[in-house]
């Protein structure tokens, strides 16, 4: 699904134009992007949390001269699903 299907169905679900709806899903991108620059949590109850993490430094090796190499720590963003959304994920596309 690309923002351009999420734009399209919650335009049909809400009877806002598409025009309207993509203003809108910019704002929320937006604002969570904006959000996790300054370092803090969203919480979405039902959904999940986007959060930043630290990522500690570690060494790795080179798949073709097999040398060890230094990745150094990183703060990256993260989301963590909420259980009840786990769950439903889980119920629904397990094989």
């Amino acid at each position: 699904m690309t923002k351009a299907d999420i734009i399209d169905q919650v335009s049909a679900g809400t009877g806002l134009t598409k025009v309207e709806t993509e203003a809108v899903v910019n704002g929320f991108i937006h604002s969570v992007k904006e959000a996790l620059l300054r370092g803090e949590r969203v919480d979405l109850r039902g959904f999940g949390t986007f959060l930043v993490q630290e990522r500690a430094a570690r060494s790795a090796r080179n798949p073709r001269t097999n040398e060890p190499i230094a990745v150094p720590s990183a703060v990256v963003p993260h989301f963590k699903p909420s259980k009840e959304f786990r769950r439903m994920v889980d119920e629904t596309v397990s094989d």
